[in-house]
């Protein structure tokens, strides 16, 4: 596997991990003790924990951001282009959003947090930037 399909299995894998050891073990903790019905988590109203509530946006953050990523990296693929500036950018993504997830469900929000966390989301989308521009290339030369 190439690098950028890699580091894709390792942003999908952060995901799934995340879902797990935050919202999972909340819900089932709390179910399984019978402190809340297993009905009381609604999709319209996000209530609970504070650390909770901001797992359960940086697991959106990761779900709305794999997508992208993933038709990045299914693109060059297809496509076959590939180089070491790709790899680099690649290898970025997942470290910038593993720590944009940490800070999000460990650190309680503050300008500087939150300004923290944006950094690593704006690292993120850079090397989306990166990895799109030889696809940008292809297109313009079609």
């Amino acid at each position: 596997m190439t690098i950028p399909v890699w580091s894709l299995f390792g942003f999908t894998v952060w995901t799934m991990f995340l879902l797990i050891s935050t919202i999972g073990v909340y819900r089932w903790s709390n179910i399984l003790t019978g402190r809340i019905p297993i009905t009381s988590f609604r999709a319209d109203k996000v209530e609970g924990a504070d650390w909770y509530r901001r797992a359960m946006r940086a697991h959106a953050n990761c779900i709305e951001n794999l997508p992208l990523f993933g038709f990045l990296v299914f693109c060059l693929h297809v496509a076959g282009i590939s180089s070491s500036t790709i790899d680099t950018a690649a290898l970025i993504v997942l470290p910038a959003r593993i720590a944009q997830s940490l800070i999000h469900v460990m650190v309680r929000e503050t300008t500087l947090t939150t300004s923290v966390r944006f950094a690593f989301f704006m690292t993120q989308f850079v090397a989306f930037c990166v990895m799109a521009a030889p696809l940008m290339g292809l297109l313009r030369r079609s």
